[in-house]
């Protein structure tokens, strides 16, 4: 299967869900659905993103775009198998390469089942005692065991981690828990995962460069 019968697979099934669920699909959007800036582009990449961004607002897009996926995969896996297994090899092949659809896929399901704000919540302050943990467990080892480093002009002091490596782990844990937990449940939906930043960023050009 070539990229090009991959994505209009994928495009295929996604414009029959939204016609099932009476979602409107226009042609811009199926259109960019297609979108990649690598050699197997249909059209060029720069006019299509900024026709695209001129009309809609690229969350709200994304997120319609990956329910309507995610549910076309769910209905042909219990309609027809041949199809589900010509969706997983367009999907094989198309990572392969970097596709904004596949973006669209790995998007996190917005429809969170019951409870799951708190899992996530429970999740992050594991993490949080776990790290906690690990510090304090390394202090008592030490102390245990009598790590220690001696210097002729000091007395013996023991090994501790340094400081701005805690300081670090906790920003980041701080970081991920407030990006993945606390923004989610501000926002009521789910925020895109650091792959899916860096494609948008590679996918946004500033407008003089795509004026050139």
């Amino acid at each position: 299967m070539r990229v090009r019968e991959a994505k209009d697979l994928l495009v295929q099934q996604a414009a029959e869900q939204a016609a099932i669920e009476n979602v409107p699909l226009s042609d811009l959007e199926k259109r960019m659905m297609y979108f990649t800036e690598s050699v197997d582009a249909v059209e060029d990449s720069a006019n299509l993103n900024e026709e695209f961004e001129a009309k809609y607002d690229t969350a709200e897009y994304e997120a319609k775009i990956s329910k309507l996926l995610h549910h076309a995969h769910d209905r042909i896996k219990k309609e027809n198998p041949e199809t589900t297994r010509e969706w997983d090899a367009a999907m094989q092949q198309l990572r392969k390469g970097d596709h904004y659809i596949l973006a669209l896929w790995d998007l996190p399901s917005s429809e969170r089942p019951p409870y799951d704000s708190l899992k996530l919540l429970g999740a992050g302050l594991l993490a949080a005692v776990a790290l906690m943990a690990i510090i304090f467990g390394y202090h008592a080892i030490a102390n245990h065991f009598g790590f220690y480093t001696r210097s002729n002009s000091a007395p013996k002091t023991y090994h501790s981690i340094p400081a701005w490596v805690q300081r670090s782990a906790l920003a980041l844990i701080g970081t991920v828990y407030i990006y993945y937990v606390v923004v989610p449940l501000i926002i009521k939906k789910p925020v895109p995962g650091i792959g899916q930043l860096l494609l948008r960023l590679l996918r946004t050009k500033p407008k003089g460069a795509a004026e050139n």
